[in-house]
């Protein structure tokens, strides 16, 4: 099964802040034993929001709102997807991503094909 590990940005990551190099070498670890045990499938950064954009479509009429946006507890600073064997081992690796970063990281099953089955108990039809 595979996850989704999101980290949160902070006022420093949104105010253009490099990490603490304690933060890039704890965070730097974790991948690397991510990649070794075999389960890193991919493992990226995102610059701030006020490089980004959101945008909507709504009755064929399209909005681009640049940013920076305001809540930046809402925001991702990077996302990591991993694929292993159970949900108890998905924590394990987001704890320690988290413990590297020192702020909350999300953890979220990416939905698979067979999710979609009759018998999935994750979705109703």
């Amino acid at each position: 099964m595979r996850y989704m590990i999101i980290n949160k940005a902070d006022a420093d990551s949104e105010a253009g802040k490099f990490p603490a190099p304690s933060v890039v070498e704890g965070v730097g670890k974790v991948v690397e034993d991510l990649s070794k045990a075999g389960v890193l499938l991919f493992a990226e950064g995102v610059h701030r929001s006020a490089l980004g954009a959101r945008v909507q479509v709504a009755d064929g009429r399209r909005t681009v709102t640049d940013g920076p946006f305001a809540e930046t507890k809402e925001l991702i600073g990077g996302v990591m997807v991993v694929e292993v064997r159970s949900r108890d081992e998905a924590v394990e690796w987001a704890a320690r991503l988290a413990e590297a970063l020192g702020n909350e990281v999300e953890l979220r099953q990416v939905v698979e094909e067979a999710d979609f089955a009759p018998t999935s108990d994750l979705y109703t039809p």
